[in-house]
């Protein structure tokens, strides 16, 4: 009987260990991911977990689910013709503004979605994959592209009348723009490297477009 006793005991035990370590190495682990997800995704962590009213573990599992798909994206150079031509054509946008702004602001959110096809990421008409794969790779300018966007889709629904929300319409292009300059400027081999996780210097972004918004527009 007491062989009995002490098989059950060491079976209890084991048991026991068994759902600590259950119990608290998913925790640590868990904590360490999502340090990570924090320092990799900057602001685009905090405005996931607000979409999730504050679940961070529903956040994360999102977050870790963006890198798990497009985290090994690497985005295909850009050759000078093309590049070029895209500074070219952004600086047509802003100059553009200055009469049409609704009209500038739907051709500058095909602009990036284009120019992100280009470098190798999803294609333009699927948005949000596209977004989230730009998500993981530019962090800190992605929010430009979500704002262009909207203002775009305001614009075509006949929202926007006027040029009352001319303002709304300026900083979605300054937000765009960011982006835009970062895909534009970025060689193929440095998409692995997470270049959202430091901003770009001002002085680095005036001599990549050299696209400055022309007087009168505003910005």
């Amino acid at each position: 009987m007491s062989t009995v006793l002490i098989v059950v005991a060491l079976v209890l035990v084991f048991a026991a260990v068994v759902a600590a370590v259950l119990y608290v190495g998913p925790g640590k682990s868990g904590g360490r991911r999502g340090r990570g997800l924090k320092r990799r995704f900057g602001p685009e962590y905090e405005r996931t977990v607000a979409l999730h009213d504050g679940d961070t573990k529903a956040a994360e599992r999102e977050l870790a689910e963006r890198v798990e798909r497009h985290g090994q994206l690497r985005a295909r150079p850009l050759p000078p013709e093309a590049r070029e031509q895209y500074v070219a054509l952004w600086a047509g946008l802003q100059e553009r503004f200055v009469d049409a702004p609704q009209q500038a602001v739907v051709e500058a959110e095909r602009l990036v979605a284009r120019l992100a096809q280009d470098r190798g990421y999803p294609d333009a008409q699927a948005y949000e994959e596209q977004l989230d794969a730009l998500s993981v790779h530019h962090a800190h300018q992605v929010e430009g592209y979500r704002n262009v966007h909207r203002a775009a889709g305001m614009t075509q629904a006949a929202e926007v009348q006027g040029g009352a929300h001319t303002e709304e319409l300026r900083e979605a292009m300054l937000d765009a723009r960011r982006l835009f300059e970062v895909l534009v400027a970025e060689q193929g081999e440095d998409s692995g490297r997470h270049p959202s996780d430091r901003p770009t210097r001002r002085s680095e972004r005036g001599n990549r477009t050299q696209a400055a918004w022309p007087k009168g527009s505003g910005a």
